[in-house]
């Protein structure tokens, strides 16, 4: 994939966006781009676009890099978080200090299970697609034996409710969040020294180790990373639903590896940008919205998005084959 049609990308991806729009405008009505409408798919973004932007670290990283424990540790987050919360604090006394203890121990949750990730990559020397696809389900096992298998309800907690439904000057604070941490990524990855070593180590990790880079510590930090991603967006979920359950987001993997696949990000490794993710994960919310708004079976969305992810990754393939076939003279 040349660097002129990857530039290209966030372009094709704002393009998308605007004709989901339309096409949405057109055929379910003027209420699908509504300001009730527009607010309400804004809420619904966060969750899988900070799993995709875990994906995307995990696939820069290189060596196949990929994360499919992404939506079991963030319900691991919620349900753990919530448990050890409710079982000091009583929400109704005290609902900020819940607030504020429940998200510390959320992330806490998921700084561990990251590091967990990073570890069996980095120093067990499993492959990303075998040790995430193993925490997967031992994350869940662990959800699972904290619930008995069943949801847990929360109850109205005023801040957590307000962080995950209130629009504040019209945006929704979960998308103002999701937004922010968009930003702050995107400029540890094209302004740091992180940034420049992970590209580096996806793009040719033999002249990255030459180059003195340590390619442990980066895998371990960056898939870390991308666990503190996962319990922000378990966070998030838990506000917008005020429950949790282990089984959350069924389909949110396969949808996380398609958002970063439509933004570009190479599956080989080495490139990635944040924008182009952020606008795949609306272009894909938008069109989610659409199949709601014609009843459209959630059975054959997941079709739809398989297929999709199918076409765009035989396609970057083939692509790339085309591109890095030698020219003759």
């Amino acid at each position: 994939m040349s660097s002129y049609s990857l530039n290209r990308q966030a372009p094709f991806l704002l393009l998308i966006n605007c004709a989901v729009l339309a096409a949405g405008a057109l055929l379910a009505g003027s209420s699908f781009i509504d300001s009730y409408n527009l607010q309400s798919m804004a809420s619904q973004v966060p969750e899988l676009g900070l799993l995709a932007l875990g994906v995307m670290l995990a696939m820069i990283s290189g060596n196949g890099g990929i994360d499919l424990s992404g939506i079991a540790l963030a319900n691991l987050a919620g349900i753990a978080a919530f448990l050890v919360t409710s079982h000091f604090i009583v929400a109704d006394d005290a609902p900020t200090l819940f607030f504020w203890s429940f998200t510390g121990l959320a992330l806490l949750v998921g700084l561990v299970g990251g590091f967990v990730n990073g570890s069996v990559i980095a120093y067990a020397r499993l492959t990303p697609l075998i040790a995430t696809l193993g925490t997967q389900l031992l994350f869940t096992g662990i959800a699972v034996f904290l619930t008995n298998g069943s949801a847990i309800t929360m109850g109205f907690i005023e801040p957590l409710d307000d962080f995950g439904n209130m629009p504040v000057f019209g945006i929704p604070v979960c998308f103002a969040l999701f937004l922010a941490i968009a930003a702050g990524l995107a400029f540890l990855l094209k302004y740091t020294p992180f940034g420049m070593k992970l590209m580096m180590l996806g793009s040719n990790s033999k002249a990255a180790r030459y180059g003195g880079i340590n390619e442990k510590r980066m895998l371990l930090v960056t898939y870390t990373l991308c666990g503190v991603l996962s319990s922000v967006a378990g966070v998030i979920i838990a506000a917008r639903n005020s429950s949790v359950k282990w089984d959350y987001g069924g389909s949110y993997v396969l949808i996380a590896i398609l958002i970063a696949v439509l933004a570009g990000v190479k599956p080989e490794g080495g490139y990635g940008k944040v924008v182009c993710v952020l606008l795949a994960a609306t272009a894909l919310q938008i069109l989610s919205s659409l199949f709601n708004f014609m009843n459209i079976s959630n059975f054959f969305r997941d079709l739809a998005w398989g297929v999709l992810l199918l076409a765009l990754l035989a396609f970057s393939w083939v692509h790339l084959g085309v591109w890095l076939k030698p020219k003759r003279r």
